[in-house]
């Protein structure tokens, strides 16, 4: 019997290697939200060190989920989960004026657990995800996260660097490198170009620099997160509100980055497979209220990794997970990787985000563009998606719930493109499971 690529178990090593990579790509994003949202509330170090920690352990917590699954939650799929960046803004507001850390962790609660509930129905909408609208979505995911690689190239951004040449130089030779690696070296090295990238740009930072390890060991050796380490939850409607539209709007960019691995491993996703996904998302984010941290969705940062590394076996992500539930535990392993200079994720990240709009453009092949509107779809889809990152602060006089929804480029991209196939295409030309190839 022939084993699936997805299912496929990789000796030791390899899923060690490969899942390694997973986390060097994802890390600067995942401890990005509790970074802000302490900062923000102007929390102590050791808290916010406490979130980052809570943080990496429900990211691994939730990404085995996601892979291996435990009865009706999770994909089985190659997915990286980590906390949603439209969470910050909300918590941010609940954590000063409503509520306090208390009041956010309750309001996360009752939206994971509302996920759980309604992602059957949710899932059903699949039917509107026909390839002119999910290569559409897959293209906006990609765009989207190219300005993050960009800034962390710059050196990161709001850092006294930002932009000096020797940042843009050393992410221009870990980009060329991880070109050349993948183009010239057979075998395994070859599909770990981006970690060799990595490693590489870390140890050349190092006498230009930019690689700081002196803070290394300040930290305890183990730190176990505890439930409620805040205080009990409280549940106030307002901020139960603002949530529950972080929460919808988390479904829509989870259920374009499965459906656009689903895509890139040649399992396509059916609404029983996405129903099990969002629940995972429902049940990781109660679990981020339970356990001190936030909302969880799949990383686009990782999709674009499984693309361009072809290594489409589930495990290898479920052993990143493992890795950050390590990273979570023991805080110096963190620190350690935490130490990776930004200018070397950028060259990385460029790589990875181009790969995730290159596998839109290739979904985007499969679609007719004659005699029909499918390209005015496309267009004007992929500029909604598009204006958020053009112009972050566009929507800044517009109502908070306005706000959480379209200044996700994804979500924006998402609505936009579902909402244009109904007018020009409606209903009945996406009731195609055959063309989701």
């Amino acid at each position: 019997m022939t084993v699936h690529p997805v299912d496929q178990r990789l000796p030791a090593g390899q899923l060690l290697t490969f899942g390694l990579q997973h986390v060097l790509a994802m890390y600067a994003g995942a401890v990005a939200v509790p970074l802000i949202v302490g900062g923000a509330m102007h929390l102590s170090t050791a808290d916010i060190g406490y979130l980052v920690n809570a943080d990496l352990l429900v990211s691994g917590v939730a990404t085995l989920l996601q892979c291996l699954g435990v009865w009706v939650f999770g994909a089985r799929l190659p997915i990286m989960q980590g906390c949603t960046f439209a969470a910050v803004t909300p918590m941010v507001m609940i954590g000063t004026t409503g509520g306090g850390l208390p009041a956010g962790y309750g309001a996360i609660i009752v939206s994971g657990l509302m996920v759980v509930l309604i992602a059957p129905y949710f899932a059903k909408l699949t039917r509107f995800f026909p390839p002119v609208v999910t290569g559409t979505i897959i293209l906006v995911i990609g765009v989207s996260l190219l300005p993050v690689a960009v800034g962390w190239a710059a050196g990161g951004v709001g850092s006294p660097g930002f932009g000096k040449p020797i940042n843009l130089a050393v992410a221009f030779g870990v980009l060329v490198l991880v070109v050349l690696v993948h183009r010239f070296v057979p075998g395994l090295i070859g599909r770990i170009a981006v970690l060799v990238g990595i490693v590489v740009g870390t140890v050349a930072a190092i006498p230009l620099g930019l690689a700081d390890f002196s803070g290394i060991g300040g930290a305890p050796a183990i730190e176990v997160t505890t439930p409620f380490h805040f205080g009990l939850p409280t549940f106030e409607p307002g901020a139960i509100i603002a949530f529950v539209i972080v929460m919808l709007v988390t479904m829509t960019e989870t259920s374009g980055s499965v459906l656009a691995i689903g895509d890139i491993v040649d399992r396509p996703v059916d609404s029983r497979t996405l129903t099990r996904a969002l629940r995972a998302d429902g049940l990781s984010s109660l679990l981020g209220g339970v356990f001190n941290t936030f909302p969880y969705t799949a990383f686009g940062q990782n999709v674009g990794l499984v693309a361009l590394t072809r290594v489409r076996s589930r495990y290898v992500v479920a052993t990143a997970g493992g890795i950050l539930v390590l990273l979570g535990l023991f805080p110096i392993l963190g620190q350690i990787v935490a130490s990776v200079p930004s200018p070397v994720l950028g060259g990385a990240g460029i790589v990875m985000f181009g790969s995730v709009a290159a596998g839109g453009v290739r979904m985007l092949r499969q679609v007719n563009f004659d005699g029909n509107s499918n390209l005015m779809i496309v267009a004007v889809a992929l500029g909604i998606g598009l204006v958020p990152v053009a112009a972050p602060t566009v929507y800044a006089q517009f109502p908070g719930w306005f706000q959480t929804i379209m200044n996700s480029g994804i979500s924006a991209g998402s609505i936009a493109a579902v909402v244009l196939n109904l007018l020009f295409n409606g209903v009945k030309s996406s009731t195609q499971p055959s063309e989701m190839k």
